[in-house]
């Protein structure tokens, strides 16, 4: 039988991974899609200011750094990393900047990154989430994508580059457990 293989880049990878985790968790689609693009977010951020990429953010002097508003913010942990999250009238929903995340242009996104592919590689890693419990999910995520995620180059050439995301590799992961 033939490879699976997808050719894309990791931030979707990461994206759907961290989705299909916080539904594990417990979150409901929409806002594990809202969790999953405001976490491949701030791993781009810190990717890209790591290579020079982004420049951190300027502080204007004499001002403290901007905080939430109480009552109106909370951190979600996903992957080992601390999402700021609101709850709005349709559930959370992740925040970037000072907007909630929409689950429907995060589902554009992840079917246009995957195309036809989109409904194998979700199914692949909904099995790989279910083969651990929610507590054994929630402290090895990160670590299980480290291990699947598509190579490339290091540095500033992959930046954005595509890569190899073997389904079969996924799988196989699950059976480990």
């Amino acid at each position: 039988m033939p490879r699976e293989v997808v050719l894309v880049n990791r931030a979707p990878v990461l994206t759907l991974w961290a989705s299909v985790v916080a539904e594990r968790l417990g979150y409901d689609h929409e806002a594990a899609l809202s969790l999953g693009k405001a976490l491949a977010g701030l791993n781009a951020q810190s990717k890209g200011r790591r290579l020079g990429i982004y420049k951190p953010p300027e502080r204007v002097e004499g001002l403290p750094p901007k905080k939430a508003r109480r009552g109106e913010e909370f951190w979600v942990d996903l992957l080992g990393r601390p999402i700021p999250a609101t709850q709005t009238a349709r559930g959370v929903r992740a925040v970037e900047g000072d907007r909630p995340v929409e689950p429907a242009g995060v589902e554009r996104y992840l079917q246009g990154k995957f195309g036809e592919a989109f409904d194998s590689v979700r199914r692949a890693m909904e099995e790989l989430a279910r083969a651990f419990s929610p507590k054994e999910l929630a402290g090895r995520a990160f670590s299980l994508y480290e291990h699947f995620r598509p190579g490339i180059p290091e540095g500033v050439r992959g930046w954005g580059a595509k890569g190899e995301l073997d389904l079969d590799r996924i799988r196989g992961l699950s059976d480990k457990s």
